[in-house]
């Protein structure tokens, strides 16, 4: 509210990447003389493309992130323990570096103890021209975040990808991906209920694959890079004209 105060007047727009966030400066995301949404920073759909989905029995999950506790990583890796303790054939794979300038990083003797599991691993640090190989290997996303979203591109470019996505319901991860399509949106920091989204998938590959496809056509459908610099155009001419 203090931001819109010293930034708000005739001539102000405001941009967002989700609709929950405008409410936080008083606004309403459809008054369009005033509030903007768009579909995260936008991802090239040719650079992330879909693979072929892995071969095997065994569910291969990937979480790409900077190694915060406010992303979840300590929430999938729960989960996926509760999944295997139930019978789950899964795995999980952590990609992303700790930030020791941040507060919240989860520390490197953390994550060497979760890959102790032999069905965990933490990858370390990764850079956004792996990522398309490392979907190639992997069945779904983890990106259980618990909030301080924009639009995280992580999972915009799992979606490009043509993964399934299993997320929280927190904005901009719930704006995007639409529980029983996309993938499935789980409370935040609730290890069990994520678990059981994770065992309906283990069990049936036929829905990661069809949400890996309806994630990638939502992705199209307004979250590419070419469709947010479009809006960021418009949005540029309108406030010329007036």
């Amino acid at each position: 509210l203090f931001m819109r105060h010293i930034a708000d007047g005739p001539r102000a727009r405001f941009l967002f990447e989700n609709r929950s966030d405008p409410a936080l400066l008083g606004l309403d995301p459809d008054d369009a003389a005033k509030a903007t949404i768009v579909g995260g920073a936008g991802v090239d759909p040719d650079q992330f493309s879909p693979a072929p989905l892995p071969d095997g029995p065994t569910l291969k999950l990937a979480m790409i992130s900077r190694m915060l506790w406010s992303k979840g990583p300590d929430t999938a890796v729960e989960a996926v323990r509760i999944a295997q303790a139930k019978g789950a054939k899964v795995t999980l794979k952590l990609f992303g570096a700790p930030d020791p300038a941040n507060p919240g990083s989860v520390g490197e003797p953390t994550l060497r103890s979760w890959a102790a599991d032999p069905t965990v691993s933490w990858q370390g640090p990764i850079t956004q021209s792996d990522v398309p190989a490392v979907w190639a290997m992997h069945h779904a996303a983890l990106v259980p975040s618990r909030g301080g979203e924009g639009l995280p591109r992580a999972l915009l470019e799992a979606a490009a990808c043509g993964r399934a996505v299993l997320t929280t319901d927190v904005p901009g991860c719930r704006d995007f991906v639409r529980d029983g399509i996309e993938g499935f949106v789980t409370p935040p920091g609730d290890a069990t209920a994520l678990a059981d989204s994770i065992m309906t998938l283990a069990g049936a590959p036929t829905l990661v694959a069809s949400m890996g496809e309806a994630a990638r056509a939502r992705l199209l459908a307004g979250h590419t890079e070419e469709a947010v610099g479009a809006a960021v155009v418009r949005l540029y001419r309108d406030m010329l004209a007036a």
